[in-house]
């Protein structure tokens, strides 16, 4: 069994615990502390430090952030401090918590969790993993291996961006009722489905809780739809996956380093 923790940084809470990475189960109840507010860099990654602190971190880290990541660093920052774009968050966590640190977007990880061991457990294809909530986040994974950073919700949809219109967010701002809203999904996921041809389409955030409501309005030409199952743990479970794929790439390419015979000099071949 390989136990990692993950952690998942919200909005209004950063949450994490221990996960057996070949089953996808939290091994200890979720530990959380409210965001900091405002949460700069130098705040938050105090509270990574101390939730690793409670868990008695020993090995690696995954941990999410809700904006692009890139090599590790953070390249947007669109509900957080703005002196998180362009850091090198993983050098950050790193010294704060003396282990390795991981970090991957949050819909990336959460989509990563849903794909291997919720909703779309066992499906192969091109799978996209949509959150709907305050916005519109997305993971698109084929044959289960991540794309990164695909920010669907920003594709352009009726002069606007495409979570202005269709998140859960826009549902309670314009009143809309759960048929209604569907509508606008519906015309949302067609696009998408132009676009990826997905084999299915797992929908979470808060309306994958209430899919009685909305499921059976969805209209599709010709992709799968379901709600997601993790919920609230995907971007914990997520976190945890890619700190042990990313130890695990590392290590290989150490191996394959110490292994490889060295190269003889040109000089040398002359002798």
């Amino acid at each position: 069994m390989s136990v990692i923790l993950g952690i998942d940084i919200g909005g209004s809470g950063i949450k994490g615990a221990p996960v057996d990475t070949a089953t996808g189960k939290l091994l200890e109840e979720r530990h959380r502390i409210p965001t900091p507010e405002g949460a700069h860099p130098d705040a938050v990654k105090d509270v990574v430090a101390e939730l690793a602190k409670h868990f008695g971190t020993t090995g690696p880290i995954g941990v999410t952030f809700p904006g692009i990541v890139q090599h590790g660093r953070t390249l947007s920052a669109a509900n957080v401090d703005k002196d998180w774009i362009g850091l090198d968050a993983d050098a950050l966590f790193t010294k704060a918590t003396g282990q390795d640190v991981y970090l991957i977007n949050d819909a990336d990880a959460a989509g990563l969790a849903e794909a291997r061991f919720g909703a779309g457990a066992g499906v192969d294809g091109v799978v996209l993993v949509l959150t709907f909530g305050t916005g519109i986040g997305s993971a698109l994974i084929h044959n289960g291996v991540l794309v990164p950073n695909t920010e669907l919700g920003h594709l352009w949809l009726r002069d606007k961006e495409a979570e202005g219109w269709a998140s859960d967010r826009a549902r309670e701002r314009d009143d809309l009722n759960w048929k209604q809203w569907s509508k606008r999904v519906s015309t949302y996921l067609q696009h998408l489905e132009l676009l990826f041809s997905p084999d299915l389409f797992i929908i979470g955030g808060g309306v994958s809780k209430k899919a009685d409501k909305w499921q059976d309005h969805i209209k599709l030409e010709r992709s799968k739809l379901v709600p997601a199952k993790l919920l609230n743990d995907a971007g914990i479970v997520g976190a945890a996956m890619l700190a042990q794929e990313s130890q695990n790439g590392e290590e290989k390419k150490s191996v394959a380093s110490r292994a490889a015979p060295k190269a003889e000099s040109k000089a040398g071949k002359k002798k």
